[in-house]
């Protein structure tokens, strides 16, 4: 360990460029890994809530496209083992100043899920606002939404970033201002049992109703399926950059070492050993950068998470479980782009080295 720090001190302007791209490229990963996962999590936390089963139009290719027969929901709730339904719109239309801002439109047994802040629950005519809109609009007493006024009756506070920054409305309002009955029922059930019972007589009610348990629905949702999937190639992207940094930084510093590992192998020092000597070098290498690149995450996460810009819609967090997969990518990201200008300084023949000097 002494020597690989002696080593990394004699060439201090290389490792910094080593220990910057590494740091960039980590860093890359965790925010955005982090942000795809929060956007996931927080869409998911709002389905989850008062739903055990998710009913929506068959076929939609994302729920904000979904239009179901708000009627329906008298029947599902006559259903044994059906403890609630809860009818919803999802929308999106601009606020002036913002360009977009979500808009959910919900039935009066949803709005005890929204902590109130200040003011009271909307009748007709009137909209809750998430703190963090209420903040970006500066607390007003009016908005305008698709050319009708509405007026504020109170702020709520959500942990859900897309509801925090969005705002609640009556199911009927909304209908008028989306031209739409319901675009998803959640169902709450009394029995997690029956589930499966239940999902079958909801679909049985109309060829055009999907019903799924919550769980299901968002595994097979295609929105987070894209999300995923594009936070996947940007990572590996990343992740592909950081390993070409090392390798071509890595190949400089055995050039520039050439005699040293030529002296090391007329002494009898084995290949092994001089690759275990630069990968424990890079791996120091990594290990710093891994801490700082967390560091730097979390100071960004969180700086995104109260920016008013964002409207609270863009949020993330990094867990144990994403910790643990950037460090092991971290660590093989150094022993992979070490690992080939290792074997080239390995092989290094010192009597070649003599007869350069000596010409």
């Amino acid at each position: 360990m002494i020597t690989a720090l002696k080593a990394l001190r004699k060439n201090r302007f290389k490792t910094a460029l080593i220990f910057i791209s590494m740091s960039v490229s980590i860093a890359a990963i965790f925010l955005i890994s982090a942000i795809s996962g929060g956007v996931v999590s927080m869409y998911s936390a709002m389905l989850k809530t008062d739903g055990d089963i998710i009913v929506t139009q068959r076929g939609i290719a994302d729920t904000f496209f979904s239009d179901i027969n708000r009627s329906w929901s008298d029947s599902i709730v006559k259903m044994e083992g059906v403890k609630e339904v809860s009818s919803l719109i999802l929308g999106a239309a601009p606020v002036d100043p913002l360009p977009i801002v979500g808009v959910y439109g919900v039935n009066e047994g949803r709005f005890k899920s929204y902590s109130l802040v200040s003011g009271s629950y909307p009748k007709v005519g009137e909209v809750l606002l998430g703190s963090k809109i209420d903040q970006s609009l500066k607390h007003p007493e009016t908005i305008t939404l698709s050319k009708k006024e509405f007026y504020v009756s109170g702020v709520f506070k959500s942990k859900i970033g897309f509801e925090d920054g969005g705002v609640v409305m009556n199911l009927g309002d909304a209908g008028e201002v989306f031209h739409k009955s319901a675009s998803i029922f959640l169902v709450s059930l009394g029995n997690l049992e029956k589930s499966d019972a239940l999902i079958g007589q909801i679909n049985g009610l109309d060829p055009d109703l999907e019903a799924k348990t919550t769980d299901s629905f968002i595994d097979s949702y295609n929105q987070f399926k894209i999300i995923q999937t594009s936070s996947d190639v940007i990572g590996a992207m990343a992740f592909l950059m950081g390993i070409l940094g090392i390798v071509s930084m890595m190949s400089m510093v055995v050039n520039d070492r050439k005699a040293e590992f030529g002296i090391m192998r007329s002494l009898g020092l084995s290949s092994g050993v001089i690759i275990t000597r630069l990968l424990s070098e890079t791996l120091i290498i990594a290990l710093a950068a891994f801490a700082v690149a967390w560091g730097v995450s979390e100071g960004v996460l969180e700086l995104i998470k109260h920016a008013d810009k964002f409207q609270g819609y863009i949020n993330g967090e990094i867990t144990v479980a994403l910790l643990c997969k950037v460090f092991a990518v971290s660590v093989v990201m150094a022993l992979v782009g070490t690992l080939l200008p290792a074997v080239y300084a390995s092989r290094i023949d010192p009597m070649s080295l003599i007869q350069k000097g000596s010409a």
